[in-house]
């Protein structure tokens, strides 16, 4: 993938893409965080992609003004951990942690954002480790290793040999929604579909799956607009 610029007003960042399925060129926008993705031939030339795009320039900034602009995190701003919005601010402390209603980041201003995303990932991977060594021995089925990582098509999956993955993400949803997804994809070791069984299976883990799984429908989409500038 190749990272190219629309000139214009205001600039617009596109990702060329090339692919041997395309059979032609393709604008896409993430409705998740803003990114345009422009898919292509693999054999196409990069200048024929850009005038395709620079030909469909008013389309891409009417689809960037429809999407919500992306929250920065930044002292004075608030952001998600846990479900509670906390106020970042500065602080003399050696490592960043939640003090009340505030997250308290040490440092300068221009690292704020990295030191916030690392200290969540820590708290996401420390979570997510401990949900799914609960509901794994609930169901009786170990599961390999975890990794985490910052998707946007999906909250976690599991594959056939027993590696579950997650959105670290999660870290700021509230605890019980970050509980379900472990519950889902720890059910997969039992049943890898989504078939009557498998949601039987997650229901056995936690009866008041539904409820979670609502919130994430209804208010994932703003995790990911949150930008650590990492």
């Amino acid at each position: 993938m190749t990272l190219k610029t629309l000139p214009g007003e205001p600039p617009v960042e596109i990702t060329l893409r090339r692919t041997a399925r395309a059979r032609r060129f393709s604008l896409r926008v993430s409705q998740l965080d803003g990114r345009v993705t422009l898919s292509m031939p693999a054999r196409a030339r990069e200048a024929e992609a850009l005038a395709f795009a620079h030909d469909k320039a008013a389309w891409i900034r009417q689809m960037l003004a429809g999407t919500p602009q992306r929250q920065t995190v930044a002292p004075g701003q608030t952001v998600l951990f846990e479900g509670r919005q906390l106020m970042v601010a500065f602080a003399k402390v050696r490592a960043v942690r939640v003090e009340s209603d505030h997250l308290l980041v040490p440092g300068d201003i221009t690292r704020a954002g990295a030191r916030v995303q690392a200290f969540m990932k820590l708290a996401a991977r420390q979570r997510l480790q401990s949900a799914s060594e609960y509901y794994s021995a609930k169901l009786n089925r170990p599961f390999r290793r975890i990794t985490l990582r910052d998707t946007r098509s999906r909250w976690g999956s599991c594959t056939a040999d027993g590696n579950l993955m997650y959105s670290w993400r999660l870290i700021m949803a509230p605890p019980a929604v970050l509980d379900y997804v472990a519950a889902h994809e720890v059910a997969h070791l039992a049943e890898m579909n989504h078939s009557p069984a498998f949601w039987a299976t997650v229901a056995r883990l936690m009866p008041d799956f539904k409820a979670h799984r609502h919130w994430l429908r209804s208010h994932g989409a703003a995790l990911h607009k949150v930008d650590f500038g990492g």
